[in-house]
């Protein structure tokens, strides 16, 4: 079987992080970790217990982000796809009929992340994750 790229993480925008994430806090449970401008201000959302790896402990589950809403940003929810190497996905999203937004750009301590549209113009993002400790 060819490899599969899993759903590692899902990303909302916001108008208001902060009533967003109460709001989530409220009807759901989740934690959230607002990050300063350095991270552009981004809001890590823990849905499920994660382990020393920073990982989910419960199978099936993903941990995701808000950020806030932008002309330059889906407006929509969306996903987040796990690759091995960030390039070689691009030519092959390119290839398949869909289109690169941006230039990828370094998450310090995560990996390197770019979006894209598919070819339905649904707005996703790819991630090359640092390699494991």
């Amino acid at each position: 079987m060819a490899k599969m790229n899993p759903v590692v993480h899902f990303e909302m925008p916001a108008e208001d992080k902060n009533r967003m994430a109460e709001f989530y806090t409220k009807a759901f449970g989740w934690q959230m970790q607002h990050l300063g401008p350095e991270m552009g201000e981004y809001v890590l959302v823990t849905t499920s217990e994660v382990g020393e790896d920073k990982f989910p402990k419960q199978r099936g589950t993903i941990n995701g982000g808000f950020y806030k809403k932008s002309d330059n940003a889906s407006p929509n929810p969306s996903v987040v796809i796990a690759v091995d190497d960030i390039n070689e996905s691009i030519e092959k999203i390119k290839k398949a009929g869909g289109k690169i937004v941006g230039e990828p750009v370094d998450i310090p301590g995560v990996g390197k992340y770019v979006s894209f549209k598919d070819s339905e113009n649904n707005w996703l993002s790819i991630l090359q994750p640092l390699p494991m400790p």
